[in-house]
């Protein structure tokens, strides 16, 4: 058994941590801003709770952090009551928040500097990927670290990878979300046609998902699309971050994303009809809004 502390506990973390809890029985300390939620999931998990992101970290063998950005992701660490305060030599901090690979470099060289190691290790599969403890992590950092922690992030994972050194998590994860960004506008423009076509549209959707247009999205996200219900999963004002990241790095690399570019404009239309929260597969309601 570990000693792990655990900071921040949204639709997210509040699953994984407690993944680490129920399958290894690790003796895990969680902090969340809203302390209230660390009392409900020290209830649930039976571990323990720490009034600052400082007094969880202190004496972990591994500290665990998934948080909304780069701000956030700062204050937990970096910040005057932060977790680096009280890391000790030879932890190893994870970061699970989709965030920028700068703030990966920077953090992972702060750590560096402290004498512990840090990994960005953004993470794919959404809320139900969470709860289900089957995400996909894309790990930046180094291997003797990696090798360490993998088997606690295995706890909420089915796939885990080390993708390279510090930020190679990040940009992975970025590369994941233009992926899906083409998809879901692809996917809503595909079943919008179908239904001014007059189609049988359960009959299209399981006839072409079997061939070369299937996709995870279409799978699992096609009824809830055609009968226009978006109230769940991955929200439109987390995708729109997550895509300002990816724009950002574009500019500094050279990359041209004409594609996600324009969808995160679609995602703003989203954003203006109310949709802030939807989710993402909610393209398709501005098609029908733009079609009637």
């Amino acid at each position: 058994m570990a000693k792990v502390a655990w900071i921040g506990l949204g639709v997210m973390g509040y699953p994984m941590a407690g993944h680490i809890r129920k399958k290894a029985g690790h003796d895990l300390v969680v902090y969340n801003r809203n302390a209230a939620k660390a009392d409900a999931w020290a209830k649930e998990y039976g571990g323990k709770t720490a009034p600052t992101p400082a007094d969880a970290a202190r004496d972990a063998d591994f500290v665990f952090s998934c948080v909304g950005n780069d701000t956030d992701l700062r204050e937990v660490t970096i910040g005057p009551k932060g977790a680096f305060a009280s890391v000790k030599t030879g932890a190893v901090f994870v970061d699970n928040t989709t965030a920028s690979a700068n703030v990966a470099r920077e953090l992972y060289q702060a750590a560096k500097s402290k004498g512990f190691a840090f990994l960005d290790a953004p993470v794919s599969g959404g809320q139900a990927g969470a709860q289900n403890g089957v995400l996909t992590v894309m790990v930046g950092g180094d291997k003797a670290a990696f090798d360490r922690a993998q088997p606690v992030i295995a706890n909420y994972a089915r796939m885990v990878t080390l993708i390279g050194a510090s930020g190679a998590g990040q940009l992975t994860k970025m590369v994941n979300q233009i992926c899906i960004a083409g998809l879901v506008e692809g996917l809503s423009e595909g079943l919008h046609f179908a239904q001014k076509a007059g189609l049988d549209v359960p009959a299209v959707m399981e006839t072409i998902s079997k061939g070369a247009a299937g996709s995870w999205q279409m799978e699992n996200r096609w009824k809830t699309m055609n009968e226009g219900n978006f109230d769940f999963g991955f929200a439109v004002d987390w995708m729109r971050k997550d895509l300002a990241i990816c724009l950002e790095e574009a500019k500094r690399n050279g990359a041209s994303l004409p594609v996600t570019a324009l969808v995160d404009t679609f995602y703003a239309d989203v954003q203006k009809m109310g949709g802030s929260r939807w989710d993402t597969s909610s393209l398709i309601a501005r098609l029908n809004r733009l079609g009637k």
